[in-house]
């Protein structure tokens, strides 16, 4: 009996080590892990300035056909939060099962959701005897629930910025506290946090200046990013491990639409001057070539998508 205890007992510690180590695994692995998603708020009042409370926030994300929703508080306050980023979305106000004012649903078109923040959507509604009128405010810059510093870059910025190495540096530039390259804020690019779909993507053995360095071509295309966030300073919990900037880096998903589209690109020693002033210039001999595609439509319309890219580089230096 005596050796019957020991061996259970033995047991019982083994497992509660075991359940130990998988509840330190799971928390090292939550905090690692970066933020991939947006989210929409702000107020609903009627025309005499009064919070409108249980009326519904319908979002419709307009390519994918995802629906997300929320209801206003008795402030007239809504948050809806772990939105997909980018857009357009269609948001609808209509009244709740709770909401004792009557009035006729309003819309606000072409909204955008950034990485990382909340969106401000303010709306005005007006009693269905009155004259409909609908008053919305949308501010991404200016908003009361930012967290410090950031830069946001979404797609449309990302698709019309001319680049010529294709990387990730090249936009992210546009944030104020670049200092050339991936430095922010005076801090070497090794300090910082580069986070894509919410995973690691650090460069852990500081052999370069960024992730791919040593390949001599970029890790992910341009073309499969969705948006890009660039945080300084910021006091969100859930961002941290860095002592320059966390670059937040989203890919790109599918819709409801099959699109997708064809890039060549090209450079060669025939494009560089040879003139430096008085001084003469040789360019050498090389010759650059980036030749890619993307491709991204439904599998299950409104449930499941896809989006596919490849992109090929080759450089000769002679």
């Amino acid at each position: 009996m005596k050796r019957l205890l020991n061996a259970t007992s033995w047991l019982g510690g083994r497992i509660v080590l075991c359940l130990m180590l998988c509840a330190l695994a799971v928390a090292a692995s939550a905090n690692a892990q970066g933020v991939t998603t947006g989210a929409l708020t702000g107020l609903v009042k009627d025309a005499q300035e009064k919070p409108v409370a249980g009326a519904t926030v319908l979002a419709l994300h307009v390519p994918s056909g995802t629906a997300y929703e929320g209801t206003t508080r008795a402030d007239g306050r809504y948050n809806i939060p772990g939105m997909r980023v980018g857009g357009p979305y269609s948001v609808t106000v209509t009244r709740g099962a709770t909401t004792t004012a009557a009035f006729d649903p309003q819309t606000q078109n072409d909204i955008l959701i950034n990485l990382g923040v909340a969106t401000d959507l303010d709306f005005v509604v007006r009693s269905i005897a009155e004259e409909v009128t609908v008053t919305a405010q949308s501010d991404a810059v200016f908003s009361s629930d930012r967290t410090g510093a950031a830069t946001v870059l979404n797609r449309e910025t990302l698709a019309t910025l001319p680049t010529i190495s294709g990387r990730l540096n090249d936009v992210t530039r546009l944030t104020p506290q670049s200092g050339g390259g991936l430095s922010f804020a005076g801090q070497d690019s090794r300090l910082n946090n580069i986070t894509v779909d919410g995973s690691s993507f650090n460069n852990s053995f500081g052999l370069g200046n960024s992730p791919g360095d040593r390949t001599g071509v970029a890790p992910i295309s341009l073309a499969a990013i969705e948006q890009v966030q660039v945080s300084v300073a910021p006091f969100d919990v859930r961002q941290g491990n860095f002592v320059g900037a966390a670059v937040n880096t989203v890919t790109r998903s599918g819709g409801n639409s099959f699109r997708g589209s064809f890039y060549h690109a090209f450079r060669d020693d025939s494009g560089v001057g040879t003139k430096a002033k008085a001084l003469d210039f040789n360019p050498g001999t090389f010759n650059f070539r980036n030749t890619g595609g993307w491709a991204s439509g439904p599998i299950i319309p409104n449930r499941t998508f896809f989006f596919f890219n490849h992109e090929n580089e080759a450089f000769t230096q002679a």
